[in-house]
C-alpha cells in the first residue's frame, strides 16, 4: 500500500530478491552481537542532544537516540536482511568498557570516541563530529567513571567525524597554550581542509544522498548508514594539531600512557595512522579495519583511495603487533578481544582490499571495462562468510570501479566515451530513438512489472533529462529507485536511491541555501589554501575580461601575499609582494577569511573590517565581484537545469 508521501511497499519481485539474498548469507554465530554488548556500563542520560549551533533553526537536535528504535525483530520486506542485521548491531548507545582503563562511547554519533585513563586524566581518541555529541560523551564518562580533566586528544585521521567535536572536550586556549596536546598524523591539516572546502559544495550535496540526510528514519526510508546509525547535525570545529606523527615507529608517552605509532597515509584517509598501547596490548586501527567493507571511493566524492597500500598497512600492523595484541579498537563499529580474534579480523580485512585491487586490475588487463568488472567480481567464500567484509558502506561494485579509476582514469577505452552528449542532449536523442517519451515510459513500465528495476532506472534517466515535467516518467523512475533501495545491502546505496525517489516526487523542489565553509575550518586553513579556494570560486570567463594584473594583500596578522591574475586564472604566493601592483589591500586575516566564506560582498567587508585599498579600488572590487556563490542544493535528478538556463 502506498503511504501518504507516495512511497511504495516492496513489490513481489523485491520480496523474492530479499529471500534469495537471505538464503545466500552465512549462518549468524552471534559473535558480533556479543562483541557489541560486551562491557556495557550505562546508556545516555537524555533522549536527545540539543543542537547549539547555527543549524539549530532547522535541526533542533544534534542527535536523537530513539530514532532507530524501529529496527527490531525480523527484517521487513522493504529492507535488505543483511543491512537490517547491521542496523541492529549499530543500534546500542552508551558507555562501554573495552579493558581496564579503556572506554568507548558508541551510538552518540556516526563515529566512536575512546577515552583512555592516564595518570591524571583522560586521553581522548577521535572527539566525534560535533561539539554537542563530544561534550555529551565526555559528560557520560565523567558521570559514570571519574570526573577527570582531558589531558590529550588524538585524531586518528583527517575526516570531520573524528575531529569536529574537539571543542566539546577541551578549549582552543588549552590547546594553544600547550596545556593539552593534540596529536595527529603528518599532513592532517591540509587533508582535513582539502576534503571539506575545495569541493565542499559538491561533496555536501552528494552527502545528502549518501547519508539520506533528508529522509525519514523508518522501514521505507533511512535505516542505517552501514558504518553507523547516521550523521549528527551540529557545531563543527577544527583545532590544528600540536604534535605531528611523522614516521612509523615514533613513540610518545602521554600522562604515563605509552603509545607506538604506524603511519598509514592514502588508506581510508590521505592522513591516517594506527597506534598501539603496549602496556595494555590494545591496538587502534583507526578506520582501516571496521565492521564493514569500506569505500575506496566514497559516494559523496573524494580522492580515490589506495587499496593496495591499505592492504599492506594492515599486513604491516599484523607484523608489528600481531604477536602481542589482545584487543583491537577502531573509529567505528565494535572492538575485538583475544589475539586470535583480532588477527583473524585484520587478516580478512587485509585480504578484502587486496582482493578488490587485484581482481579489478586482472580484469582490466584482460580488457574488461569498469562496468564489466563490477558485474563479475564477487567476494570469495572466506570473505563473504565474514559479515564484516560485506558491503554495508562500500560495495564491491563501486570499489572495483574505483580501482580502475585510480590506475586508468575515467576513460574506459571505448572511443564513444571520449565526447558523449551531456544529459539533456543525450536524453532528447534517446527519447526520439525509443519512439517518443510516452512509448519509452510504456516500455519502462513493462520492465518494471518484470522486476527489471535497474533497466527502468537507466532508461528513465534519459526521459527525465529530456522532459523533467513528465509526471508519469518521474513517478515510475521514483518507484524503480525505491525498489532498488529496498534491495540494497549498502546503507549509502539505499539512501541514494530513496533520496532520488523523494526528489522526483517533490518535482525536484530544492532549498535555496548557499554553501559556506565552516568558520573554524577557514580559520585553520593556511594562506595558500584560502587563495586556492578563492581561485576555485572566481568565474574564469569573467576574470578573462578583467585582463592580467597583480595586487598585493597585506595582512596585519599573517603573511603578505602577491595575487596575480593571468589568462583568467588566479595565483597567490604568500611571502611575496608585487613590485608594481595595481592595488594593495591592507586588512586583518579575519577579513580574508570572511571573503573566503562568502559572508559579505567585498565593499561591505571593507567597511566592516576596517580594511583599506590603495590604488585601483574599482579593479579590486571587480576582481572579488567575480566570485561565484555555490548552492548547497543543486539539481542531481535533473542535471540539465544549467543547460536549459544557458548557464556556463
Amino acid at each position: 500500500m502506498v503511504d501518504e508521501t507516495g512511497r511504495w511497499p516492496a513489490t513481489l519481485q523485491t520480496v523474492a530478491a530479499q529471500r534469495s539474498f537471505a538464503d545466500r548469507l552465512a549462518p549468524d554465530d552471534g559473535a558480533d552481537f556479543e562483541r557489541v554488548a560486551r562491557g556495557f556500563i550505562a546508556g545516555p542520560s537524555e533522549a536527545a542532544i540539543p543542537n547549539t549551533g547555527r543549524s539549530a533553526m532547522w535541526a533542533p537536535f544534534t542527535w536523537e537516540f530513539g530514532r532507530g528504535d524501529f529496527v527490531s525483530g525480523d527484517a521487513p520486506d522493504t529492507v535488505n536482511p543483511s543491512l537490517w542485521r547491521q542496523a541492529k548491531l549499530n543500534s546500542p548507545s552508551g558507555l562501554f568498557e573495552v579493558v581496564d582503563g579503556f572506554y568507548q562511547v558508541r551510538g552518540f554519533d556516526t563515529s566512536v570516541v575512546t577515552f583512555v585513563r592516564g595518570a591524571t586524566g583522560w586521553l581522548v581518541i577521535d572527539p566525534l563530529t560535533t561539539v554537542e555529541t563530544a561534550g555529551a560523551a565526555l559528560s557520560l564518562v565523567r558521570e559514570h567513571l571519574e570526573d577527570l580533566p582531558v589531558v590529550a586528544v588524538i585524531y586518528t585521521h583527517a575526516h570531520v567525524d573524528h575531529y569536529g567535536g574537539i571543542l566539546g572536550v577541551t578549549t582552543r586556549e588549552q590547546v594553544e597554550s600547550g596545556e593539552i596536546p593534540v596529536i595527529a598524523p603528518d599532513g592532517f591539516l591540509r587533508a582535513a581542509v582539502d576534503e571539506n572546502v575545495a569541493a565542499g559544495a559538491a561533496m555536501g550535496r552528494r552527502a545528502m544522498y549518501q547519508y539520506g540526510l533528508m529522509l525519514p528514519w523508518d522501514e521505507r526510508g533511512h535505516v542505517d548508514q552501514g558504518l553507523a546509525k547516521g550523521v549528527p547535525i551540529g557545531s563543527i570545529t577544527l583545532v590544528a594539531p600540536t604534535i605531528d606523527i611523522t614516521h612509523t615507529g615514533q613513540e610518545l608517552s602521554i600522562d604515563g600512557v605509552e603509545i607506538e605509532f604506524q603511519l598509514t597515509p592514502e588508506s581510508e584517509s590521505p592522513a591516517e595512522m594506527h597506534f598501539y598501547f603496549p602496556q595494555h596490548r590494545v591496538l587502534c586501527l583507526a578506520e582501516n579495519c571496521t565492521g564493514t567493507m569500506h569505500n575506496l571511493l566514497t559516494l559523496r566524492g573524494a580522492l580515490v583511495r589506495d587499496a593496495l597500500s591499505w592492504s599492506r598497512y594492515i599486513d604491516e600492523a599484523i607484523d608489528l603487533w600481531g604477536d602481542d595484541v589482545e584487543v583491537s579498537i577502531a573509529s567505528h563499529s565494535w572492538p575485538h578481544w583475544g589475539r586470535s580474534d583480532v588477527v583473524e579480523h585484520m587478516t580478512r580485512q587485509r585480504d578484502l582490499y587486496r582482493w578488490m585491487h587485484d581482481e579489478a586490475l586482472r580484469l582490466a588487463n584482460l580488457g574488461y571495462s569498469p562496468d564489466e568488472i563490477a558485474a563479475v567480481v564477487e567476494l570469495p567464500p572466506g570473505l563473504w562468510n565474514d559479515f564484516s567484509c560485506h558491503g554495508y558502506y562500500g560495495t564491491v561494485s563501486h570499489n572495483v570501479r574505483a580501482v580502475y579509476q585510480r590506475y586508468l582514469g575515467w576513460y574506459d577505452g571505448h572511443p564513444s566515451s571520449l565526447d558523449p552528449y551531456p544529459p539533456v542532449e543525450a536524453g532528447e536523442r534517446y527519447v526520439r530513438f525509443m519512439g517518443g517519451i510516452d512509448q519509452l515510459v510504456t516500455n519502462a513500465r513493462a520492465s518494471f512489472e518484470d522486476g527489471d528495476y535497474r533497466w527502468v532506472a537507466q532508461v528513465l534517466r534519459h526521459a527525465v533529462s529530456a522532459d523533467p515535467s513528465h509526471r508519469e516518467a518521474r513517478d515510475l523512475l521514483a518507484a524503480a529507485f525505491e525498489q532498488l533501495g529496498y534491495q540494497a545491502e549498502s546503507g549509502p546505496w539505499r539512501d541514494a536511491y530513496i533520496t532520488g525517489a523523494m526528489e522526483l516526487r517533490a518535482d525536484g523542489a530544492l532549498v535555496d541555501f548557499p554553501f559556506q565553509p565552516n568558520a573554524d575550518v577557514v580559520a585553520g586553513m593556511q594562506l595558500d589554501q584560502i587563495f586556492d579556494y578563492l581561485a576555485i570560486r572566481a568565474n574564469g570567463p569573467r576574470l578573462v575580461d578583467l585582463g592580467d594584473f597583480q595586487i598585493n594583500w597585506v595582512l596585519e596578522d599573517d603573511e603578505d601575499t602577491r595575487i596575480s591574475i593571468s589568462n583568467g586564472t588566479l595565483h597567490a604566493v604568500p611571502g611575496r609582494l608585487a613590485e608594481e601592483p595595481a592595488a594593495t589591500i591592507t586588512s586583518p586575516r579575519a577579513a580574508l577569511s570572511a571573503l573566503a566564506r562568502g559572508d559579505r560582498a567585498f565593499p561591505d567587508l571593507l567597511a566592516d573590517s576596517g580594511a583599506t585599498v590603495d590604488g585601483d579600488r574599482v579593479l579590486v572590487e571587480q576582481l572579488w565581484g567575480t566570485l561565484d556563490s555555490f548552492p548547497l542544493f543543486f539539481p542531481i535528478i535533473e542535471p540539465g537545469v544549467h543547460a536549459r538556463k544557458g548557464e556556463a
